[in-house]
């Protein structure tokens, strides 16, 4: 008997055969829908679900065999039984037929004993096959985790099958808990349980058969809250619907804690740590630790030219190499101490947890760590270079919370960047009214940005054959409404490390290049007046910068070969190739490129060679030192042959003295700037400097 709607489909062209079989099978208990040809067979299915068919094979039009054919695209025969009526001696299209998916076939005229006892074959095979599949994929779905807990949630009947294990592991015994979906839900913490209801929900609801998962947090029985990873699959009827979920609970409470890439506790451990250490302090002063801020130095250089695959093998190195100095701080201990605790707190951040141990002990363990860092990595097949800076925060009863504590760690760690990376620093009361004070500044720099209280002064290029004015540097000033004027080297490295240099250098380069245009026209020359204006490594690193720059040429009408760029050596230490590439663009504007501090870092006949600069800007370090050390006129020498090979047009900044600009000239450098000349000056009175350079 037929249960649940489901009937037989009878697909006979002849009237007189289809009401005779339909009536016979009415009377052995079968419902059934009929079709006089193979388009409405279609059209039934596509209304109804059926058992099974009955399947004429000679009809006109769409005929037994090519139906056939097209329910095979759709449905197989586990899932839709076919069983073919044919002519007596038709072996050779019964051949066909069962090669191309019939279940079975009976011959006309119909046996209807015969046709009965196959028809009921056909369906005990199946349903013996669905129970086999349900329970082959319980079985698979258990096996997947020998300690998980299962469950297995019947979508049309809105009832969930929960396994004993998947009870135990929130704390309740069998009988506490029913078959409702809510008993699953209503556990789900408030937080996550919108995104568990919408992952099940487009799981059910879109095609195809990949895995569901999902973490969520569950409250235990005892009030607490577990991680859990629920995984499992939707299972679906002949036409797509879904049918059934089944799948898996795993309790992953315990890997929460810990970072997946080193396998070091994370910020939430060890959080928990230093809280105890906290309490322990509370009760006990005499309880003494200390907390270790480690923040890896270029990290985010590599990164970049590297990729993020290597910045991950780096990262796994630094834990491995981190672990080692602190065992070894420790003579004789094969393991961490067990009161001792390194963290990956994100990013390039590691925090270590010393307890036991006073400054001497502390400073002694910073070092190693700084020197296990220093050595080379060797990461892709490649040496690879960093360092390391440290803040160190010594526990004391005036901390009462973790996060005070690793704040004041890691403002001893930024002190430490500051004084020139690869090193560390102690945290101090004097560091605090500090980074108050730096806290202050950047919201006073977040808010100069929308008041325009910036300016920009200017230094003028001076051709040394000439002591003419050929062009100027823009350079910029913060006008703070209560300091007054602010100098660049207090407020710009703020403003690379939160990006404002973003929006303040393309103020900068605007107002700059609005200014030359209209110097232009007042103070005609040929050639032309031309402008520099610095371009920060942050700046340099905007996948818009191109367009950008584009688009401030066409607003101000200046002649793009009137403006140079100012880029400092370090842009080098990103990827060879990618600079070359945005240099050229950049050239491609027709604009003038200049390496500034040329000298002091990383620049190399080789990358010179393969990058499209105009001008070489000498740094002024060289310029004070070339009067006190002969040897240093012979470098300037060979700095100036190097640009002269290639193409290449000379600037010597900080040129403060007559001896200097003799020098300098003897040497046959191009140009030079300088206090010499000029401070950087306002607007007005580099106008009146360029009508006496003009006299």
């Amino acid at each position: 008997m037929l249960t649940n709607g489901r009937s037989l489909l009878l697909v006979d062209d002849d009237q007189t055969n289809q009401d005779l079989l339909s009536r016979r099978l009415k009377k052995a208990g079968y419902a059934t829908e009929l079709a006089a040809s193979g388009y409405e067979a279609l059209d039934v299915l596509d209304r109804h679900e059926v058992e099974l068919i009955l399947l004429d094979s000679m009809m006109p039009g769409l005929s037994g065999i090519e139906l056939l054919q097209q329910l095979r695209t759709r449905f197989s025969p586990a899932h839709l039984p076919i069983i073919m009526v044919t002519a007596l001696g038709e072996s050779e299209r019964i051949v066909e037929a069962l090669n191309l998916g019939a279940n079975d076939y009976i011959t006309k005229p119909i046996d209807f004993p015969v046709a009965l006892a196959r028809i009921k074959a056909q369906l005990e095979r199946k349903r013996a096959e669905e129970a086999l599949r349900e329970s082959e994929e319980r079985y698979a779905l258990a096996a997947r985790g020998a300690n998980d807990g299962l469950w297995d949630w019947d979508l049309e009947n809105n009832q969930v099958y929960f396994s004993s294990r998947w009870k135990e592991m929130l704390g309740y015994q069998e009988s506490e808990i029913g078959d409702s979906p809510e008993e699953w839900l209503s556990r789900v913490h408030r937080e996550d349980r919108p995104l568990l209801e919408s992952e099940l929900t487009a799981r059910r609801e879109t095609d195809g058969s990949a895995e569901y998962a999902s973490e969520h947090r569950m409250q235990h029985k005892d009030g607490s809250y577990r991680w859990m990873l629920s995984r499992g699959v939707v299972l679906r009827d002949a036409k797509g619907k879904a049918t059934r979920m089944a799948g898996s609970q795993t309790d992953i409470t315990g890997s929460k804690a810990f970072d997946p890439l080193t396998g070091l506790p994370n910020r939430t451990l060890f959080n928990e740590k230093l809280t105890a250490c906290l309490e322990s302090v509370a009760e006990d002063a005499q309880h003494s630790f200390a907390v270790l801020f480690l923040d890896l130095d270029r990290f985010k250089v590599i990164n970049d030219s590297m990729g993020h695959i290597a910045g991950d093998q780096l990262l796994i190195h630094v834990a491995q190499r981190v672990r080692a100095a602190v065992r070894q701080a420790a003579p004789g201990c094969r393991e961490i101490p067990s009161a001792d605790l390194i963290a990956r707190l994100g990013g390039d951040e590691f925090a270590v947890l010393l307890e036991n141990v006073d400054e001497a002990g502390a400073i002694r363990i910073a070092n190693r760590i700084r020197e296990a860092i220093h050595a080379a990595f060797k990461v892709d097949g490649r040496e690879v270079f960093t360092t390391v800076s440290i803040g160190i925060a010594l526990g004391n009863a005036g901390y009462h919370t973790p996060t005070e504590i690793l704040r004041d760690a890691d403002t001893a760690m930024y002190k430490a960047k500051s004084f020139g990376r690869a090193r560390f620093e102690v945290f101090d009361s004097e560091m605090r009214a500090q980074a108050v004070a730096r806290l202050e500044l950047e919201s006073d720099l977040r808010r100069a940005v929308d008041n325009h209280e910036f300016v920009l002064y200017y230094q003028p290029k001076v051709r040394l054959t000439t002591d003419r004015i050929v062009g100027v540097e823009a350079l910029i000033r913060w006008q703070h409404p209560v300091r007054g004027l602010i100098p660049p080297d207090h407020f710009i490295p703020l403003a690379e490390e939160t990006g404002l240099i973003v929006p303040i250098g393309l103020w900068a380069l605007r107002e700059a290049c609005t200014t030359m245009h209209r110097w232009q026209a007042e103070f005609p020359m040929n050639p032309p007046l031309e402008v520099s204006v610095n371009v920060s490594v942050r700046q340099f690193r905007e996948p818009e910068l191109v367009q950008q720059i584009a688009q401030i040429l066409a607003e101000t009408e200046l002649d793009p070969s009137t403006l140079q760029l100012e880029i400092t050596e370090s842009v080098l230490m990103d990827d060879l190739d990618s600079v070359a590439t945005l240099l050229g663009r950049l050239k491609s504007l027709g604009l003038g490129l200049k390496i500034d501090d040329f000298g002091t870092g990383y620049a190399s006949l080789k990358c010179l060679n393969r990058l499209p600069f105009d001008v070489l800007k000498i740094d002024r370090s060289f310029v004070v030192q070339m009067s006190e050390d002969d040897g240093m006129g012979e470098t300037i020498r060979t700095i100036m042959l190097l640009a002269e090979n290639l193409g290449m047009e000379v600037v010597a900044e900080g040129i403060e003295r007559k001896d200097q600009l003799t020098r300098l000239q003897s040497l046959h450098c191009d140009y030079g700037q300088g206090f010499y000349f000029s401070p950087p000056v306002p607007p007005e009175a580099l106008c009146e400097l360029i009508r006496k350079s003009g006299q």
